[in-house]
């Protein structure tokens, strides 16, 4: 569904990603794991056009939309939630939802608000409170529910636990899973045991550069990957 093939991005002069690759496929939650400023979310923000890749590609199925603007990635269903969830303060559950609807596309069974509200019951009874007013852990659960109503292909998840609760967390950890039975999920996180725990493949990325790659369970015993890549 996604593949980014050696990509190189910068911001001014800086050299910040120096030749990502990786890909999703259907039915996956893909993990992209490191340290602060290792350049997660700056490959998340390429992909969908934000900072777009100097060099390389991005595909999304078979189509190259790399140098695309980052409407036409929503458009062509890349959903996208950022690390700081980016929600309307001023709008209601409701209005943040109604704001983001798109079509579906044919043979996808559409997010609405009742599917929506099934889904985050917890939303439902907050659907009248302005998202400025949320907690933290609502405004995560909205920010996703409103890339939801995009009717996306595929879901970019930044950072999603940043500053939340460990309740929350599993919470949120529960809904992705249930997500990918409707979408491949790519997860950029810090949280290495949360990610392990709902990834089925992992890459570990330190400096711009892809370090490993591989299933969950190995990512899980190799310590001498953790601790080289992930520890603090």
């Amino acid at each position: 569904m996604l593949r980014v093939e050696d990509i190189h991005a910068y911001y001014g002069d800086s050299h910040v990603l120096q030749g990502v690759s990786l890909n999703v496929n259907q039915g996956e939650i893909v993990c992209l794991l490191g340290r602060n400023g290792a350049g997660k979310s700056t490959t998340l923000r390429s992909i969908m056009g934000y900072n777009p890749p100097r060099v390389g590609r991005v595909f999304l199925a078979q189509d190259e939309v790399t140098s695309l603007p980052v409407y036409s990635h929503v458009r062509l269903g890349i959903g996208y939630v950022p690390e700081d969830r980016q929600i309307f303060p001023d709008l209601t559950v409701d209005e943040n939802l109604e704001v983001a609807g798109l079509p579906p596309r044919p043979g996808q069974t559409p997010w609405t608000h009742e599917r929506i509200y099934e889904k985050f019951p917890v939303l439902k009874k907050l659907r009248s409170h302005r998202g400025g007013a949320l907690s933290g852990g609502e405004q995560q659960m909205l920010s996703i529910a409103r890339s939801l109503m995009g009717n996306p292909q595929i879901l970019l998840l930044d950072e999603p636990c940043e500053g939340l609760a460990p309740i929350i967390v599993d919470a949120l950890g529960d809904i992705i899973l249930e997500l990918r039975q409707a979408m491949p999920v790519l997860l950029a996180e810090q949280n290495a045991r949360f990610a392990f725990k709902i990834s089925d493949r992992g890459y570990i990325i330190d400096k711009g550069r892809m370090r490993y790659e591989g299933g969950t369970d190995d990512l899980t015993h190799n310590e001498e990957i953790q601790n080289r890549y992930l520890a603090v």
